[in-house]
């Protein structure tokens, strides 16, 4: 019998032991397994967070863009009401002033209008692109803004 209780005592000494390393070895790999699932969350994390402050800097300048195509045409606007002033600050004055006055921007728009179309007859096809671009933008630039707000006014009733 002793030889039998050394052999059950064996046996459950190398079952306990297998089964302890069994128990180690899937308590290590739920471990693993865990850990990455933690650290793909934690990627997912700031992948998210990326995209996040990717929408927030477009939007951010979306809204720079918004600002500043705001601030240029309250500036054209601002330079438009301000020159009008300018012109009505100045008042009548004798016949032939009001006359060269009032030919003088028909006149400069006349010209600048001939000197545009010289420009594209004399130059070459490769240059016309740009110095015909940048003339005709400058004759239109004058011509409204000459012109641009120069309709009958309406008397307040």
């Amino acid at each position: 019998m002793v030889m039998a209780d050394i052999a059950g005592l064996a046996a459950s000494a190398a079952g306990g032991g297998i089964f302890g390393l069994i128990g180690s070895v899937v308590g290590r790999a739920a471990n693993l397994v865990e850990r990455r699932q933690e650290q793909a969350q934690e990627r997912a994390r700031w992948e998210h967070e990326t995209r996040l402050m990717d929408l927030q800097m477009q939007a951010r300048r979306a809204a720079s863009a918004d600002d500043l195509r705001l601030a240029d045409v309250t500036g054209g606007w601002q330079g438009l009401a301000a020159s009008i002033a300018a012109e009505e600050a100045i008042g009548e004055s004798y016949a032939w002033v009001n006359a060269v006055r009032g030919l003088t921007r028909p006149g400069l728009t006349v010209l600048l209008w001939v000197i545009t179309g010289l420009v594209f007859l004399g130059s070459g096809a490769a240059a016309r692109g740009e110095i015909v671009e940048t003339a005709t933008f400058a004759a239109t630039a004058a011509t409204l803004w000459w012109f641009g707000d120069r309709g009958p006014r309406r008397e307040p009733r």
